[in-house]
């Protein structure tokens, strides 16, 4: 008898039925902010092929699906994958292999952090970015003397927080030609006592930043692969990627097809001609993980550096109001061109002035009620005369709220208190179209997306200054500034069908969190990390 047992056992095993899986994954435990229509709430989700299958009650998933994993949350909260409606993924990515300035105090660390870099990287052009000479003690822009001294032959050019402003040695100035008292339209060559300074403003950066020779194909692959790895550790699924070259989008395809290349990227084409020719020629780019079907302008230039274009002067530099980038005709051919084409169009614009002159050259175009989500990206300071243009015209503001818990200190300074509060006016923008993409501007700010909802709803800086917040009347609530790193920001580019909310039928891309951001005390928010980011439903990062 004992023999015919294992015969029997083999028989029962044939004849029990087979478990079929009917989804690839199920998140149980869970407290899931759907972010649909209704900011539906439930406690499971189930995924397959790479999509949202179900949201609901676990009773009710257990009882139809039968995944091949299944995830206990441990009643931690899901959130759809965030989305930054503006940044710089490809700059970022090459920046991770240059001179880090961010946070410095002062421009004798700098000098000290570029030698020590420059010994360890021995030819070729030093390039660095992040100083902020508004949080040194003397709030001046540095002077080239002593980078000349440290680097006689050696070219060096380094970059202000905002990318509108650097500061490059002699040897650098030299292979661009620069001189002194030379002028260029929108932007400056600080030239003093008839010496140049090396400080360069927005348009004149670009002489001498022309002269650097482009990164290898190589070096590019291995700047999106460094990008996206620091990206999907604080919960970025989808980024928006801001004046880019056309060239960009077959490397990204590329890395997409291999697998390599996870993150899904908006691309903006920068604006120049060949870019224009390109999509022009060629259409809208759409894939799962890429779409291009914008371009990105440049109105003006930043606050912290004084080259935004304002209506009235610079309260601490009377006389001066900033300039314009380009002469306004280019503006008008631009946006003509774009809309005859039928892609979006995305204007940096900072100044008061700059937003009231992009404002009416998008109504022109735009003729009023429309679905054609062009946007103004940053919308920083806005006269009140102009704010209704947005609505009127359903033009898109595309702010970043750590811009104004960054600048709060400082701007003041730059605008006086009354103008000030023209400022950084999310909750007025939001109530133009009903709805509002964020974003960083990563690497001007830092990469975290968790950062933007405190900085949105909070009004504080990591430091929790102010004490009451940061005109708090324009403050946004913890459900819109969801809403405006997730489905509005997918809305912002023409994928609110796709991504945004986890709801059936829309990408798996969300996030596990260690502290649920909608019931989290302010202060812990800057705090909270990300435990898991799926995208497709596969798990791309891990904290363990």
């Amino acid at each position: 008898m004992k023999k015919l047992w294992p015969a029997l056992l083999l028989l029962a095993a044939a004849c029990s039925p087979k478990k079929e899986y009917n989804a690839d994954l199920l998140i149980k435990n869970a407290v899931v902010y759907t972010v649909d229509s209704n900011f539906t709430v439930a406690n499971a989700i189930v995924v397959n092929g790479g999509k949202v299958l179900a949201v609901g009650s676990i009773d009710s998933l257990e009882n139809k699906y039968l995944a091949r994993e299944v995830v206990d949350a441990g009643g931690k909260a899901v959130y759809p994958g965030f989305i930054d409606a503006h940044a710089h993924f490809m700059e970022y990515g090459l920046g991770l292999q240059n001179v880090n300035l961010v946070g410095l105090k002062s421009w004798d660390v700098i000098l000290d952090t570029v030698s020590n870099y420059a010994i360890k990287k021995t030819e070729g052009w030093i390039v660095g970015a992040g100083w902020d000479q508004n949080i040194w003690a003397n709030k001046a822009f540095p002077n080239k003397a002593r980078l000349d001294s440290l680097f006689p032959v050696r070219p060096v050019i380094l970059s202000r927080i905002d990318g509108h402003a650097a500061i490059a040695n002699q040897a650098a100035l030299n292979i661009a030609g620069v001189k002194p008292g030379q002028k260029i339209i929108g932007g400056e060559i600080e030239t003093i006592n008839g010496k140049l300074t090396g400080i360069l403003v927005d348009n004149a950066v670009g002489i001498v930043t022309r002269k650097i020779p482009a990164p290898t194909e190589q070096i590019v692959q291995t700047a999106l692969l460094d990008a996206q790895k620091n990206c999907v550790a604080v919960g970025l699924t989808t980024v928006d990627d801001c004046g880019v070259p056309y060239q960009l989008i077959n490397t990204i395809a590329s890395l997409q097809h291999k697998g390599d290349l996870k993150m899904r990227l908006y691309l903006m084409l920068a604006d120049q001609p060949e870019n224009y020719n390109y999509l022009f020629k060629r259409g809208a780019y759409k894939t799962p993980g890429l779409n291009v079907r914008a371009f990105k302008v440049y109105a003006d230039g930043a606050l912290g550096s004084r080259g935004a274009c304002l209506l009235q002067s610079y309260t601490d530099q009377p006389k001066w109001n900033g300039f314009l980038l380009s002469q306004k005709t280019h503006f008008e051919e631009v946006a003509k061109k774009i809309a005859a084409h039928g892609f979006q169009m995305c204007t940096h614009a900072i100044g008061d002035s700059a937003n009231r002159v992009m404002l009416k050259i998008y109504a022109e175009n735009l003729k009023g009620k429309n679905d054609k989500r062009w946007r103004i990206e940053h919308a920083q300071i806005v006269s009140p005369q102009d704010i209704n243009t947005f609505g009127e015209n359903n033009i898109i503001p595309s702010v970043q709220p750590t811009h104004a818990t960054s600048d709060m200190a400082w701007a003041i300074k730059r605008l006086g208190a009354q103008r000030l509060k023209t400022g950084y006016v999310y909750k007025d923008l939001l109530k133009q179209n009903g709805w509002i993409p964020l974003g960083t501007d990563f690497p001007v700010e830092n990469i975290n997306p968790l950062y933007t909802f405190y900085a949105a709803v909070v009004r504080k800086d990591l430091k929790g200054f102010p004490e009451g917040g940061f005109q708090m009347e324009n403050a946004l609530s913890r459900q819109e500034a969801l809403r405006g790193m997730t489905i509005w920001a997918a809305k912002a580019n023409f994928e609110e069908k796709e991504k945004g909310s986890l709801e059936p039928g829309k990408f798996a891309d969300f996030v596990i969190l260690d502290n649920d951001i909608m019931k989290a005390k302010g202060s812990d928010l800057p705090d909270v990390k990300v435990l898991k980011t799926y995208i497709n439903g596969v798990k791309v990062y891990d904290k363990k």
